[in-house]
């Protein structure tokens, strides 16, 4: 945690790369950028923590390849990581984001099926879906206060090379 020249505590910034997952519990703030992949954020309202993946493709069945990088195994990670740290599932909400589809970009619509596979697994769990801005033709930014369990969505007609941290020219 950081503090700013008050001594006020000020949450910390981490960018969340495509395939990973993401907990703290001290407040920060995570931002990633998404087109036709997706990220789950859960929010713990009793104890104030959150976390959040992301993930390109919906769902993986062979045990060697499974990673973060598939819906199913990022998504139950990040369930289980929540349950290990001492959330308990009745003061867990999600929040789905992504899953874009833009038929010159891609002849494959992976965005619905990340997106089906994101509500899939959260209805399993029993988990609630208390909002989610997803599917459409735009990609996103997303910023996660994990403080405030406040998302801020920035719409973008094209992902540049810059919305990636670290942030770079033509941003």
């Amino acid at each position: 945690m950081m503090h700013d020249n008050s001594n006020v505590a000020v949450a910390e910034n981490y960018f969340l790369k495509p395939g990973y997952i993401f907990l703290s519990v001290t407040p920060v703030v995570i931002s990633t950028v998404l087109g036709s992949s997706v990220s789950v954020c859960l929010y713990d309202k009793k104890r104030r923590v959150g976390a959040m993946n992301h993930f390109l493709m919906p769902t993986v069945t062979d045990p060697k390849k499974a990673t973060a990088t598939y819906g199913n195994v990022a998504t139950l990670t990040l369930i289980r990581m929540m349950r290990e740290d001492g959330s308990s599932p009745k003061h867990l909400e999600a929040q789905i984001f992504g899953g874009a589809f833009h038929a010159d970009l891609s002849s494959v619509d992976m965005g619905r099926n990340n997106i089906q596979i994101a509500r899939k697994i959260l209805a399993r769990e029993r988990l609630p879906v208390v909002s989610e801005d997803v599917g459409g033709q735009k990609g996103r930014k997303i910023v996660f206060d994990t403080a405030k369990n406040e998302i801020a969505i920035i719409k973008v007609e094209k992902i540049r090379k810059g919305d990636w941290y670290p942030y770079e020219n033509d941003r």
